[in-house]
């Protein structure tokens, strides 16, 4: 009997910041996604001064979907054109702390991130948001190099 594939990732965060490496594994999610028929977040999230003010937060969400607007368009467009539900979010704070947190509350089965392209030395001193999402992260993460 034929029927649909039943995948361990039904649902899948595509972490978002708009570089090129993140548009890679955007690419690289959606194929996913579409192969496996699962649903796809896509999650930017905006770092705020530190200490923020809820006044800054708001008009930095503002900015970031200013910001992240015309790109999500694109991104929006490519998953209907491969049939691929989509929803878009943007969050203000910590990267790693937002990432691992919506992936818990949203259930999320898998966490598609790209690689930062970083010296040695930094990475060794600060360790990659993708490194970090991986260890804390409570279901699997797939890095696109």
């Amino acid at each position: 009997m034929m029927g649909r594939r039943h995948s361990q990732f039904k649902k899948m965060l595509i972490g978002y910041d708009g570089s090129a490496p993140s548009d890679k594994a955007t690419e690289s999610g959606l194929a996913l996604a579409q192969s496996l028929d699962a649903k796809v977040l896509l999650f930017a999230v905006a770092r705020p001064p530190e200490p923020a003010t809820m006044v800054e937060v708001d008009a930095m969400i503002d900015n970031a979907r200013e910001h992240f607007g015309e790109q999500f368009k694109k991104i929006i467009q490519r998953a209907r054109d491969i049939g691929v539900e989509l929803t878009t979010d943007i969050a203000v704070g910590h990267p790693v702390e937002q990432i691992v947190h919506r992936a818990e509350t949203d259930h999320v089965d898998l966490i598609v991130l790209g690689l930062r392209g970083k010296s040695r030395f930094e990475k060794m001193l600060v360790g990659s948001t993708a490194e970090k999402v991986l260890r804390y992260a409570h279901c699997p993460v797939m890095v696109v190099r």
